[in-house]
């Protein structure tokens, strides 16, 4: 047992190692600075009506997060929130363009389009606490540009890979 703690505890640390360190940010006093220290190089900066800014930080196509850094007109921190949380996901709603999806939920994971349904469909990896498989992705459905459902599918491992399992 100790042989293979040695082996998984690495790794856990590497995990641990690579989450942003955003609970050290205070709205109304961390700065621009502070949060390129926490999260690094944001994959892409919205900008806002007042003049602030929506910075994201995308973990796609491989992880479960998109934090949204909103800052005001002076580079104060805002708010961050996780886009991908379920919060974040039920805020999706018919008739929203791919754009207003895009600045919503963040980078997806991949798109794909199904002819017979006429239907484009872009994914996100979610949290997977709620689901039975190994992976969880959220779907949102586009018909003609526009959001016309969404849906949940869940990723079981490869054939063979828990064989001889629990017998």
């Amino acid at each position: 047992m100790k042989p293979l703690l040695l082996l998984i505890l690495p790794l856990l640390l590497a995990a641990c190692a690579g989450l942003p360190r955003h609970a050290e940010l205070q709205p109304g006093v961390s700065d621009m600075a502070e949060v390129r220290a926490a999260f690094g190089q944001p994959y892409r900066i919205h900008a806002e009506p007042d003049g602030g800014r929506t910075l994201e930080f995308s973990s796609q196509p491989n992880g479960i997060h998109c934090y949204m850094v909103r800052v005001d007109a002076a580079g104060r921190l805002v708010s961050v929130r996780d886009a991908l949380s379920e919060a974040g996901l039920a805020r999706v709603q018919p008739g929203m363009s791919r754009e207003a999806v895009s600045q919503l939920l963040g980078n997806h994971r991949s798109i794909e389009f199904f002819r017979l349904s006429g239907e484009e469909v872009w994914d996100w990896n979610v949290d997977n606490r709620s689901g039975p498989g190994v992976a969880t992705r959220f779907n949102v459905h586009f018909k003609d540009g526009r959001v016309v459902r969404t849906s949940t599918t869940y990723v079981f491992p490869a054939d063979g890979l828990f064989e001889g399992f629990g017998s």
